[in-house]
């Protein structure tokens, strides 16, 4: 459920309108806390509307109930025209969409959540109007910016994985064809906002204008729901869009001022200027459950897991764990498995609590000098040369560039989720080899390599001129 603040802090983002009659769409309404704010702002002076008509979908018995008795409320005190409707929000908007009619001025919304795989009915109903989503919460984004007259506004919140990643390109690309982003608030704290919810991302709120005209974008900030230490500033669209990128990220930075990363010369290369690519893990353990073994014995390799990585140590193979240490080579691992060298890991996820989401080790052969071949399980990224290990310095200097707190920063402009895609890790710009080779040399050299020493060095990288 929306907490009151956050119901208000929606209703507050409309722009003033002259409009005579509103046409409000509350999809997945619940008890009605989106449409109630929307119509006390009203109610309060707010809009210049003399009635206002509210279409809200809730397909659950008990909340549709509730949610009733709220709006017949506000219909005993305004000039409302309320219809609830017990619908499938996604299938009637099809319906809708195809007859090319109801379109409404506004919309507010806080969408479920729950992943639609490619065979499910919903996917296949998005599809006839279009739109390709893995998400019901993007699904009933899409389906009410296809909804909206020219100039109508959509207030939404949702969870920021859409804003990167691969699966939600599609969406990404109608919300920058179809609107015109106007206002995003992100809440710092995932836990803070939804206290009620296990939340594993970050959630922000946006504003979105059918067919408006891009220009600035206002992005506030507040650690949680009572918005009492809010910061607004505003920004030129190309800092949330960069025009290059085609993946089309949409980024929320934090700070009016261009940070290093944007500005710093030494920090320009992709992965293919250095000759480097990074993969997922291609071991699925549960695809290959009877080749894989609990310790090594003869005729396994190291399979390696996230829980094998403590900073830069590796410690394998690990008695107690409840995952397995080592796989089958055969002709059926065989295509999984990578020639023994070095290498950089990521873990694809982290916890809420650890304080970088980046956290990069290296894997050397030394600790497998008697295995030919090793095994990366999927929960990790994997940084090598065409499935090839790389050179040792250069494998530390990458590992020293990717555990800076300043990459970290970077990387949550564009994600607030604790998973850490290679997509996202493939689309960061990086030193050049030869500077990451001499990080890696750098690092060799220190008796204890620590977060502080790390960040100063990367600091000396990143502005050279007014570091010491």
């Amino acid at each position: 459920m929306t907490p009151s603040t956050v119901a208000r802090f929606m209703a507050s983002l409309f722009s003033p309108s002259t409009l005579q009659t509103a046409r409000l769409l509350d999809a997945g309404a619940g008890i009605g806390s989106l449409s109630g704010a929307f119509l006390d702002r009203w109610a309060a002076g707010g809009f210049a509307f003399r009635r206002v008509q509210i279409v809200a979908y809730e397909i659950d018995a008990k909340l549709r109930a509730h949610l009733s008795r709220t709006l017949a409320e506000y219909q005993t005190q305004l000039d409302i025209d309320v219809s609830v409707l017990p619908g499938d929000f996604i299938e009637q908007a099809v319906k809708l969409i195809l007859e090319g009619r109801e379109r409404f001025t506004h919309a507010i919304l806080n969408p479920p959540y729950k992943k639609i795989n490619s065979a499910s009915r919903h996917r296949l109903l998005i599809r006839q109007v279009g739109i390709e989503t893995v998400n019901l919460y993007s699904a009933f984004a899409a389906l009410t910016v296809e909804l909206m007259q020219p100039g109508g506004q959509i207030v939404a919140i949702m969870p920021r994985s859409f804003c990167n990643g691969p699966y939600y390109r599609a969406f990404r690309e109608l919300i920058l064809a179809k609107t015109a982003i106007k206002h995003i608030h992100l809440f710092a704290a995932r836990d803070r906002a939804f206290k009620d919810d296990d939340v594993l991302q970050e959630n922000i709120i946006i504003l979105l204008e059918q067919d408006g005209i891009q220009g600035n974008v206002a992005v506030s900030t507040s650690a949680d729901d009572s918005f009492t230490d809010m910061e607004i500033n505003v920004y030129p669209f190309n800092r949330i869009v960069f025009p290059n990128d085609r993946e089309k990220f949409i980024h929320v930075p934090t700070s009016p001022e261009l940070n290093h990363f944007e500005t710093s010369t030494a920090i320009c290369c992709s992965l293919g200027d250095l000759g480097l690519e990074v993969s997922t893990g291609p071991v699925v353990d549960f695809r290959v459950r009877p080749h894989v073994r609990q310790m090594p014995q003869r005729g396994t390799v190291p399979l390696l897991y996230p829980g094998h990585f403590s900073g830069q140590s590796i410690d394998w193979p690990k008695a107690d764990s409840k995952k397995p240490n080592a796989i089958l080579r055969n002709a059926e691992t065989e295509k999984w498995l990578y020639p023994n060298g070095c290498y950089v890991v990521v873990r694809r996820f982290s916890s809420k609590e650890e304080k970088r989401r980046v956290m990069a080790s290296v894997v050397c052969p030394d600790p497998f000098e008697n295995s030919p071949m090793l095994g990366f399980e999927n929960h990790l990224n994997v940084f090598h040369s065409d499935k090839q290990g790389i050179p040792e310095d250069l494998a530390r200097g990458l590992a020293v560039f990717l555990n800076s707190t300043a990459l970290d920063e970077q990387f949550r402009r564009f994600s607030g989720h604790t998973q850490v895609n290679a997509t996202d890790l493939r689309l960061l710009k990086y030193p050049s080899r030869a500077t990451l080779t001499r990080l890696g040399i750098w690092a060799k050299s220190q008796v204890e390599l620590t977060q502080r020493k790390i960040d100063q060095k990367i600091e000396s990288l990143l502005c050279p001129k007014t570091t010491k």
